[in-house]
């Protein structure tokens, strides 16, 4: 199954904030997004990464402006969805599934550009956006505008899916397309409803663990960031033992990739196509 990331946008933060004993200078931080080629659900997308819906679009609210004058994500047109599923021959009508791993902007802004996808989402956090107000939705870093008006009548809903169960390192959940190729990993501690991806038939597993960390060194380190950085968690307590069950599956011989680390990996889109070519 071939999979790919893509690189959305750079978001600049220093290194103090994301690791623990980090210094003062700027860490350009990737904005990544994922797409995956299904042999019977075909092309999969894993999120959509900033979009130009979110961060530069006419009609937005004026929270989601300041939200994107705060962090000053800097888009990167090569890689915004669109252009990379031309890449494949592919237009946004060919989607017909996107796993939506959180429901901060960073990750699900362009779910709109996709009228034919059902959405993977938690559907506990989609029942707690629509218990709350639009100030509480915003102060857990979620914009319901960037919701599409049928998004609930498209909810493809994990819980429904088999469950595989973890086996000592390897983690379990929901085997989203009934053949293993692709497990939602409960991830809980940035983000209400926060999952990854599980991998299991690559040469080397692949855990694709989203937002737990900004930088993979504060796993391999064990230099997870403290206050303030936990300040925008969603459970602050359960950060570390989600990093542990990262750690330890490092140790078990898998790989870890993460949205916002900003080395290469031999997945993101430029390396794949080098070598590939």
């Amino acid at each position: 199954m071939k999979i790919v990331f893509a690189n959305s946008a750079w978001v600049t933060a220093a290194e103090w904030l994301i690791l623990r004993g980090g210094s003062w200078r700027s860490v350009r931080l990737r904005v990544r997004y994922g797409l995956f080629f299904h042999p019977l659900a075909g092309p999969v997308l894993v999120d959509t990464g900033y979009t130009p819906e979110a961060l530069t679009g006419e009609g937005r609210s004026r929270m989601l402006r300041l939200y994107g004058a705060l962090l000053r994500p800097e888009l990167n047109a090569a890689e915004q969805v669109l252009p990379v599923l031309k890449r494949f021959g592919l237009s946004p009508d060919d989607v017909r599934t996107v796993i939506v791993t959180h429901f901060h902007a960073d990750h699900m802004s362009g779910l709109s550009l996709f009228r034919n996808a059902r959405f993977v989402a938690s559907e506990a956090a989609w029942a707690r956006v629509k218990a709350r107000t639009p100030r509480q939705n915003i102060r857990h870093g979620v914009f319901t505008e960037l919701f599409p008006a049928d998004f609930e009548a498209r909810l493809d809903r994990p819980s429904a899916k088999r469950r595989i169960e973890a086996r000592g390192s390897v983690p379990g959940g929901a085997d989203l397309f009934g053949d293993g190729s692709a497990i939602a990993v409960d991830l809980p501690g940035h983000a209400d409803g926060q999952f990854g991806l599980f991998f299991a038939g690559l040469e080397r597993p692949l855990l694709y663990a989203v937002d737990v960390q900004w930088l993979l060194a504060a796993l391999t380190r064990d230099r997870t960031p403290g206050f303030p950085a936990t300040l925008i968690a969603e459970d602050a307590a359960a950060i570390e033992p989600t990093s542990a069950m990262l750690r330890g599956f490092l140790a078990a011989g898998g790989e870890v990739m993460l949205c916002h680390d900003p080395k290469p990996t031999a997945y993101d889109l430029k390396t794949s196509e080098r070598e590939a070519g």
